[in-house]
């Protein structure tokens, strides 16, 4: 087994074992393990995690590492979400091995309730460049996240449009990124669910890319969610992602 994928395997166990010390039984709102995000905010008070491990491959080259997120919100208007890569390891089509820690994304959140059943959210996001050279950028990115969440019957639908100014760009690219997804939400039963997503990005001078994501997850209550799945890019890269993760409380701190 690797080495990355038993520091997995221990990390979401001592997730699971946190779930337990959770002050109330409060639900949980998960945002992985889709692309899009919900408008919709935790409990205010209650410090949430998602943790997985996340492996892909394009052509000869791979990556493998562990994404984490921590979301607390102030209010059900207001939140704030920090997250990023624990460990990265990766290789390059040369054969070339590269490890470390990965960048750090902060993220401030406004949700507009309109009803049980809409939700609107803007996030402004930075990404800070906390990886080493090899393994990020060097450079901030910085982030405007629109969001529309709605309940159509069972099915539920995250909408996101984003623009991202780009710190490191390539010769002949443009600096600003137009993003977009759309995840749609199924319960099989009272505890399986069922998410397809579609997602893209657009810059001029750069490839258009384009993913399809289908996930199951597994709710043992209503504070701990299991998921796995997978993602194919739709352009050329033929890009393969599989992933795992885990959503429980941490605590509730007021």
């Amino acid at each position: 087994m690797r080495p990355s994928i038993k520091f997995a395997s221990a990390a979401l166990l001592c997730a699971v074992g946190l779930s337990a010390l959770a002050a109330d039984d409060d639900a949980i709102t998960p945002y992985r393990p889709s692309v899009s995000n919900s408008a919709q905010l935790p409990l205010p008070g209650q410090l949430e995690l998602e943790l997985g491990g996340l492996g892909s491959r394009s052509g000869d080259t791979r990556r493998d590492s562990l994404p984490y997120l921590f979301k607390l919100a102030f209010s059900r208007q207001w939140g704030v979400l920090l997250g990023g890569e624990t460990v990265v390891s990766a290789r390059d089509e040369s054969g070339n091995r590269m490890r470390g820690g990965g960048d750090t994304g902060l993220v401030l959140k406004r949700a507009f309730l309109v009803d049980d059943a809409t939700a609107y959210g803007l996030e402004f996001g930075v990404k800070l460049p906390t990886a080493g050279e090899s393994i990020g950028s060097g450079k901030a990115d910085y982030t405007l996240n629109g969001i529309v969440s709605k309940d159509l019957g069972a099915l539920h639908v995250d909408g996101n449009l984003n623009l991202t100014r780009i710190g490191a760009i390539d010769s002949g690219t443009a600096r600003t990124q137009d993003g977009w997804s759309a995840a749609f939400s199924l319960p099989v039963n009272a505890r399986v669910g069922s998410i397809a997503e579609l997602s893209g990005t657009h810059r001029a001078g750069a490839e258009n890319t384009a993913q399809v994501l289908a996930a199951l997850t597994l709710s043992p209550s209503k504070r701990l969610t299991f998921d796995a799945g997978l993602t194919r890019g739709l352009n050329s890269a033929h890009e393969w992602s599989v992933f795992a993760g885990v959503v429980l409380p941490v605590a509730k701190l007021w």
